[in-house]
């Protein structure tokens, strides 16, 4: 018999704790210092009391729950003394069964970390669906974090056991995650898609109108049929649109949905996160029979990295009417013409006007997507809601200053070109971070023609300026620039620097952000508002019509735009039910 939150919640200390037996490895006083928190609203509710516990724990402690778990294949697999726990999440990963190779493999591994840390390495090994990581994927790694910082590390062994918390917690209590297991498969079913080149290397690269690309959307919009859509379509520009009507013919519609496409040996869950929420809220929609008081569409957007053309957002920019003819003649590192893919995927250039939304039909504009950064997993957090997108102004420059003889050439008579910008990165680094949520980067930087011996006489670089509202923006474009002129003048060289791209910030409509807070709140998840550092096709949607986003946890330290970008079954769980609240909620307010 499965356990209830109710149960957990009427027992005694001593009875609650002794329920919660076995979650953390022979650490009974999380449990008992989580007990204060009841009564728990939830099983999510339950799990976070648990993190604030260990969160409000002595490092000592910490370090003690850390050595309280077996190694990975060590001693106690061998000699039959792991937990049942234990021993069943090392059997799903086949660690029991290991070659002699393997098991030689993971013994050295576990010794160089032991000696390096200090405390066993920590892996949730049924991994992020639950049912269990392949060896390779466990020695990769094992080798990887190897190379993390002391500090870091044992953050990252916590929220291991976190991890591994979580999933025992949902043996407990028999939890249904039907739902966040369903969109995880979907966005790896996708994932087999890639361009030509990269699928040789394993990596995952979707760019606009490729093969890979219209396979997607061909995969997409037939999951969409499989749902239940009343409609699924791809558009002129190759965006795959699903519509579930509403309740009446004359209903207006809630736009959702992210994009697709991928930055080149990018992640799973960029974009795709938000397609696959909102899908499985309309599957759930039509098994049980039930109409909405508004129409719900969900957008797959065709483009939004833009990795094949200089043409960003073009999918969402393409439904408010901001499709520029002058893309057309863009050529990809392939001389292809973008008129040319978009020929040869049979969509209609000519058609393309059509496809603008009316923002009067509409209600608004809401988007889930993985978060893309270490803010929420850093906080032991399954969900974030989003204030703002931050704005941002981009510059390409160049510094030119003296080629020289690096040996002959004294310290107090050089014109640095690199130097020069090294001290800017510098400052816009410190800059950025007196805001505390503007960030500042160089991305690019070149010395053409350098050489190990030359003082550097021209240095070309890149400026990512961004901040959650424009004016925070600009201030920090000001002082930047500023900056820049000022350490050129005293070094003695001179700048050259073009503004190349400016985006204004899209603040959340505070109704539509209430929304997405009433539903997490609902869920028993602490609220957690956050800006996007991240552009978003929620971007361009907020030009005509309120948006508010959702994000997502993501795991491995939250990285984005790289392969080991991913999240958990429970987290996408809690997410389409954030979706189905507001969803609900929304209806509610309709009716009256």
């Amino acid at each position: 018999m499965s356990l209830t939150i109710a149960q957990l919640n009427a027992a005694v200390p001593a009875e609650a704790v002794a329920l919660l037996d076995g979650i953390y490895e022979h650490s009974p006083w999380i449990a008992q210092r989580a007990l204060p928190a009841r009564p728990f609203r939830s099983l999510a509710h339950l799990k976070h009391a648990l993190v604030q516990a260990l969160a409000a724990s002595s490092n000592d402690e910490q370090i003690g729950l850390i050595r309280a778990h077996p190694e990975l294949a060590g001693k106690a697999m061998v000699s039959k003394t792991l937990t049942a726990e234990s021993t069943n999440e090392q059997s799903k990963a086949g660690l029991t069964d290991c070659t002699l190779e393997e098991f030689a493999k993971i013994q050295k591994l576990n010794a160089d970390y032991n000696a390096k840390f200090g405390f066993p390495f920590i892996l949730a090994v049924r991994g992020p669906r639950g049912t269990g990581l392949a060896k390779r994927e466990i020695i990769d790694t094992f080798e990887r974090r190897l190379y993390n910082h002391p500090d870091f590390e044992l953050g990252e062994a916590l929220r291991n056991i976190h991890r591994i918390a979580e999933i025992r917690l949902d043996d407990k209590f028999a939890a249904d995650v039907t739902l966040g297991n369903d969109v995880w498969d979907w966005q790896e079913q996708l994932s087999v898609h890639t361009d030509l080149g990269y699928a040789e290397k394993g990596q995952l690269t979707v760019t606009y109108l490729t093969d890979a690309h219209r396979a997607c959307a061909a995969q997409i919009s037939g999951l969409m049929r499989d749902c239940g859509f009343d409609s699924v379509h791809i558009d002129a520009v190759g965006n795959v649109v699903g519509r579930y009507e509403g309740a009446t013919p004359d209903a207006k519609t809630l736009l959702t949905g992210s994009h697709y496409d991928t930055v080149r040996n990018g992640g799973k869950y960029d974009g795709r996160l938000g397609i696959f929420v909102p899908m499985a809220c309309v599957r759930e929609l039509k098994r049980q029979g039930k109409r909405l008081p508004f129409a719900f569409e969900v957008v797959g957007f065709a483009e939004e990295e833009g990795q094949r053309y200089k043409a960003t957002f073009l999918g969402s920019g393409a439904l408010i009417g901001h499709f520029d003819q002058r893309w057309l003649d863009q050529k990809d590192a392939d001389g292809i013409t973008m008129r040319e893919a978009m020929q040869h995927a049979g969509l209609k250039q000519e058609d393309i006007p059509k496809i603008q939304r009316d923002p009067a039909r509409y209600l608004g504009f809401v988007e889930v997507h993985i978060e893309q950064g270490p803010v929420l997993t850093e906080l032991d957090l399954p969900l974030g809601i989003v204030t703002a997108i931050n704005g941002g102004v981009r510059y390409v420059g160049e510094v030119i200053g003296t080629a020289s003889h690096a040996g002959t050439t004294p310290m107090d008579r050089r014109r640095d070109a690199a130097a020069t910008v090294a001290e800017l990165i510098l400052y816009t680094e410190q800059r950025a971070a007196k805001d505390g949520d503007s960030v500042g980067t160089v991305g690019m930087l070149e010395v053409p023609s350098g050489s190990i011996n030359v003082v550097p006489g021209r240095c070309k670089f890149s400026l990512d300026l961004r901040a959650p509202n424009n004016a925070q923006r600009d201030a920090l474009a000001v002082d930047v620039i500023a900056e820049l002129k000022a350490i050129c003048e005293r070094r003695g060289v001179r700048y050259e620097i073009e503004e190349s791209m400016r985006a204004s910030a899209a603040p959340s409509a505070p109704a539509w952000q209430q929304r997405w807070e009433k539903a997490v709140d609902a869920l028993g998840i602490p609220l957690f508002r956050m800006p996007s550092g991240a552009g978003h096709d929620a971007m361009k949607l907020h030009e005509v019509m309120p948006q508010a986003m959702l994000f997502v946890r993501g795991i491995n330290s939250g990285i984005s735009h790289n392969p080991l970008e991913s999240s958990t079954n429970d987290d996408i769980q809690l997410a389409v039910q954030a979706f189905q609240l507001l969803l609900d909620n929304l209806a509610a307010e309709q009716a009256h």
